[in-house]
Formats: C-alpha cells, structure tokens, sequence
C-alpha cells in the first residue's frame, strides 16, 4: 500500500512510457519506476501500472458527442415487387459451395445468376430494398464485377453507408467525386473550380461527364491545364479523348506527340491512327505501302513483305517503340507498328484495287502471314472496320477455323467484337456447327446475351453430340457455365429429354453418363430460374 501510495502521490513525467518499456524488456533488465531491483520488482511493475492505468482513465476529458450524420437522401425509384426482393435475399444469401471434387450438383449457382437479375432490375427502374444493402454491398466487395450494377442499384444510400463503413470503400472511389454530385455542365465556374481545385477522381468525373455531352469543350478545358499536369495524369486524361473521339481532335493529338512521357506519345498516336483522315495515318500509311507489294512474276500474285531495317526518329515520333519484346524480331515488332496504324481503307488502291477479302485471300511470301494479317487484325479492332473484320474472320466453316491459321482465336473474338449482335450470334454459331464446342470458348464470351436462337440451338446440339459421343464431360464445363447464364430461357423445354443418364459406349470416359445428365438438369433448373426472375422483375 506504501509502495502505491508513492507512486500516486508524485507521478513522474513520462511515467507510462517507462513502465511499458519495463514491461517489454524485463524487470532483470529495466527496473520499474518507483521501486528497487528484486524479486519484488514484477509485483511493483504490476501495481504500478494499475494505478497508472487508473490514472489516465479519469484523466480523460469526456469527448464532444459526434454529430448525428445527415438523413441518407431519398431514392424516388419504384419498390421492388414482394417476389423479386423474396427473390434477391435468395440471391444475397447463397455462397459457393466447399465441397470437394470437380463435380457439381444439380442446384443452381445462385450467385452466378445475380449479375443478370441486377441488369434486369437496373433496366426496370427498381429501387434496392434498404434492409438488402448490407449485403448487396458485401456481395459487390467481394466481386469487382458486380460493383457497376450493385452500385447502381443500391442508389444514393450506398454511398451514404460507404462513408460510414470503412469495408465499403470502394462504393466512394466508384462514384464519380465520390458521391459528391458534379457541377452543372451549364455552370461555368463551378466547372472551371472543380477542375482548378478537385480531386484527381472528381476531375476525371468531369471530364467523362463533359466529353460525354460537349466533346471540343473537354478538348478545351484539358487544354487549360494540359502543360503542368503530371505524366500520370496527362495518360488518364488523355484516355478520356477516346469517347468522340473526331478529325476536330488532332491538332490537339499532334501536339501530345512531342510530349515528354513515352506513354502518352503511344497513347496520342493509337488514338490519331484511329482517325484515318489524320495526318499521322497518312504518314504511317505511306511507311507501311513501302513493306508491302503485290508479286505479279509468280503462278499467282502474292504478296511481298520487305520489313523497315531500321526505326528511324521520325517513325519514333509518330509512336513506333523501337525496342521488341525479348523473343520478337526487330524488323517484325517495327512492322506490325506500321501495317497496325496504317488505315485500312489505303490497301485497296495500293494492291491493285482488290477488295479486302480478295487481299486477304491472297498468299504471302517467306511465312509473313501471320505477322501481316495480325496487324490487319489489330488495325480492324482499332479503327472499327467491320468490313474488314468479316474479311479476316472468313468463312466460319472454313477448315483453317479451328485449328492454327493466320488470325487467332483471340483475334477473332476481337474481331467479332466489331459486328453487330446478330452477326456475330450467327458466324459464332456458324463455327459451333463446323469445329464443335472445344475451340469455341472465347468465342462464345463475346456474344451477347440472352444468346440469339441459331446460336443457343446450335451450342446445345453440340453438347448433345459429346453427350452422346460419351466426350470427356468435364472438358465441357465451362461451356456448360455459359450456356446456364446465356441461353435464352425458352430453350428449357428443348432439354428435357437430356436429362436422362444415356448409355455409355465403351471408350467413354467413367461416370460420364451421370454427369452429363446432372449437367443438364441443373442447365434445365437454371433456365427455369431465370425465367421465374424475369416473370417477378416483369421484365
């Protein structure tokens, strides 16, 4: 009790901080304040910091209260329907199983099904139920592609939860100035202070939001500020220009071809070669008719490829990297530049007036093909060119589809990028048809969905054909994902008679039958599923 009694009766400045460190090192080591070296020392350290910690708790100064925070704003949109939030706390509330083994069940994959019924939702004006956000949210964390839709679903209450949760953070940074509403675009100082003085997030918000309705005052008002930017700042900015992108914004790409950042000088010249009226298209278009000529001295014209032998400061200038990639030629890496931001429409009159399939078709001397018709490729993805993209996809039937040919299977998903839906739906199915379903993959994830007919039709006999052909079912999985997100709902009835186990032929693989067949019941209750979402979203 003396012992204490000292101790508070005169504290010593600092006093904490020496007990701690007592405390860490070892009473052998540091003797506690107050008190004399022995086996009395740990009993001192401990009731010293007793009193201490008393001490510093009536110490305390109560706090001001916190201010209550402001009513989360109201979201004017219509409730969801009883059966569709019923619906979405299924959809909340399902998590990916933890079983074992590669083999599923015959139940849906809930969660799998919430990116489509939140389009739905979105497309119909619904507003979130305020119960539903915390786990909306939480769903939307765990999924970076979920958070579009979430968040645009959960309304203006998102981002008032958002600031009072630190794990819902990613609801500010998604919202433009994160939840701070944009100025008018008609309201000139606001505008001219929020770029002056915003955040980095705000003033991209802006700009998108200004290129989006005004694209020269963008142009404009990027300008103002365009010289003391940082690097950063400026690719991020200048990535803006590609909405609108128009012959009006040249002048302004040209000059960002001097800039000091590499970066920005490849960025200026992509988005200047995606103007085939450009100056710098003209010049690339003159350097790439240079490498490449028609052979008439052969059996048949074909096409000659004579590669730059150098990168010279010019070619430089106008965006051509001349470092390769390790493993890549010099002289091809500088090639592909060129053919790739050279436009497309210059190649007729430069090959004897041939259209772009008749180019295309023809043969290409010591093994540039590939090289050429993947910068081909590469200019129809940049400059939009469906005519060309239909050229270079060629027949879907064509025997060269499915195995190694000059243009990818990557390259034709992006190709097909460039189609229309139906067109693309089509070709695709058209590919199925011919090559099967192990080929087909990427192809199939740049279909729109609910898949068109033809294509839903022609992916599930294609199923059925491995069915029934006893394939290696597992392989087929992720067509089988597919197929439960995208085949219009419709198809449910054509299915029915798949569900059964069939019979295995001999070389089948093991259990195959009862996995196609579970396969198929659970396609089957998925389609069901999603039909009844629709019917409750009165979609």
């Amino acid at each position: 009790m003396n012992k204490t009694s000292a101790l508070v009766d005169s504290p010593a400045p600092g006093a904490w901080e020496e007990l701690v460190t007592a405390a860490l090192l070892g009473t052998e080591r540091r003797t506690p304040p107050g008190c004399a070296p022995g086996r009395e020392a740990p009993l001192t350290l401990l009731d010293a910091a007793a009193v201490e910690t008393v001490r510093r708790r009536a110490g305390l100064r109560p706090g001001r209260a916190a201010r209550r925070p402001e009513p989360a704003a109201e979201d004017s949109r219509p409730p969801l329907p009883g059966a569709a939030a019923r619906r979405l706390a299924m959809l909340l509330a399902d998590r990916p199983g933890s079983g074992g083994g590669g083999r599923r069940s015959t139940a849906p994959d809930l969660m799998e099904l919430l990116p489509q019924w939140l389009a739905t939702a979105n497309a119909r004006g619904f507003a979130a139920p305020p119960e539903m956000l915390p786990a909306l949210l939480d769903a939307a964390r765990g999924r970076t592609d979920l958070r579009p839709a979430a968040l645009a679903f959960a309304g203006p209450r998102a981002v008032w939860l958002a600031r009072l949760n630190p794990d819902w953070r990613f609801a500010l940074r998604a919202t433009p100035g994160g939840g701070t509403a944009l100025p008018d675009l008609d309201d000139i100082g606001g505008i001219q202070q929020l770029w002056q003085e915003g955040l980095f997030a705000e003033r991209v918000a802006l700009l998108a939001a200004i290129r989006a309705r005004e694209p020269a005052a963008a142009r404009e008002l990027l300008a103002t500020t365009w010289a003391t930017e940082r690097a950063e700042d400026r690719l991020m900015f200048l990535d803006s220009l590609r909405t609108g992108l128009a012959a009006d914004d040249e002048p302004f790409l040209e000059q960002a071809l001097t800039d000091r950042s590499r970066n920005v000088r490849a960025t200026a010249a992509e988005l200047l070669s995606a103007l085939p009226g450009s100056a710098l298209a003209a010049r690339m278009a003159v350097r790439a008719g240079a490498c490449v000529a028609v052979d008439h001295t052969r059996d048949r014209p074909t096409l000659m490829v004579e590669a730059p032998h150098e990168c010279d400061t010019s070619m430089e200038c106008d965006g051509v990297v001349p470092k390769a990639p390790a493993g890549r030629g010099e002289r091809s890496w500088w090639f592909g530049q060129l053919v790739e931001a050279a436009p497309l429409g210059t190649w007729p009159g430069r090959l004897g007036g041939r259209t772009p399939q008749e180019i295309v078709a023809l043969p290409v001397a010591d093994d540039w093909r590939s090289e050429l018709h993947a910068a081909w490729c590469r200019a129809a993805v940049r400059q939009r060119d469906a005519g060309w993209a239909r050229a270079l996809l060629g027949a879907p039937g064509a025997p060269e589809a499915g195995g190694p040919g000059a243009v990818s299977l990557a390259e034709r998903a992006k190709l097909l990028a460039t189609l229309g839906a139906a067109e693309r739906a089509e070709w695709v199915a058209g590919f199925i048809a011919a090559h099967g379903l192990s080929e087909a993959f990427q192809l199939l994830g740049v279909c729109a969905a609910p898949w068109a007919t033809p294509l839903g039709r022609a992916v599930v006999d294609a199923l059925n054909i491995a069915r029934d052909a006893g394939s290696y079912p597992w392989s087929f999985s992720g067509v089988m994902g597919l197929a439960e997100r995208c085949l219009d709902p419709s198809e449910a009835s054509r299915l029915n008679g798949l569900m059964a186990v069939p019979d295995e032929p001999e070389d089948a693989s093991p259990g195959a039958g009862g996995y196609w067949a579970e396969a198929f019941q659970r396609l089957v209750t998925t389609l069901r599923l999603r039909a009844a979402m629709q019917e409750e979203l009165g979609a």
